[in-house]
């Protein structure tokens, strides 16, 4: 099963880097997957998943909690903020923070309810004007800002640009959130995860090496 072998290969990575087994958590990205895809890698026991739309994470997940009540849901597409309320009560981690709007909303909803989900601030490491993200220069700034309105940020997220070598981000990332003392690195996906992992990755993101082509409908 595509499964196994990710998690071997993720395994691999982790003996290669000298780190400990099971420092590295898989999500699996079941975005604009079929259900029926999804329901098999649950069956297989896989419990952490990605998605990138609130809506459509909302459509999906809560039957398949009824069935598996322990599954982990991250989302690691960009937010609007005006639906941050509903992102806070279906993921338990979000991988997108990246403007102070979102950052203030968020520390209004967690002083409303109590409760927050884990975050991680979006770095935009390729200076891309089409991504979200902060840019290298303003995340420290940035960190700090949310670190002052008590929000838990677990760690940092990047998505390299598709026709550089990833490696260089990755190590980007890495000295960025060494420097502001964090530890979450969210950051390779199918095609790099395990030089993700040779720089400190530890959460990697594989969606198509998992579920098979996205079939978007």
């Amino acid at each position: 099963m595509p499964l196994t072998d990710i998690s071997d290969r993720i395994s691999a990575a982790e003996a290669r880097a000298g780190r400990p087994s099971g420092s590295v958590r898989l999500i699996a990205v079941s975005k604009v997957q079929p259900n029926e895809r999804v329901e098999a890698v649950l069956k297989a026991g896989h419990r952490c998943f990605g998605e990138n739309r609130v809506q459509e994470a909302a459509g999906k997940w809560p039957e398949f909690r009824e069935t598996f009540p322990d599954v982990e849901l991250h989302l690691i597409g960009p937010l609007q903020t005006n639906k941050a309320r509903q992102a806070f009560g279906l993921f338990q981690s979000i991988h997108s923070l990246d403007r102070p709007k979102l950052a203030k909303t968020f520390a209004r909803l967690a002083d409303e309810t109590g409760t927050c989900p884990e975050m991680f601030v979006q770095v935009n490491t390729g200076e891309e004007p089409q991504k979200a993200g902060v840019l290298p220069g303003d995340a420290d700034a940035f960190v700090a800002d949310c670190r002052s309105l008590n929000l838990p940020i677990q760690g940092l997220m990047c998505i390299p640009p598709a026709d550089e070598e990833p490696s260089l981000h990755f190590a980007l990332l890495r000295k960025i959130a060494e420097r502001n003392g964090l530890e979450g690195l969210s950051m390779g996906m199918s095609g790099d995860f395990e030089s993700a992992i040779a720089l400190g990755a530890t959460h990697v993101r594989v969606g198509s090496a998992i579920f098979g082509e996205r079939t978007p409908g």
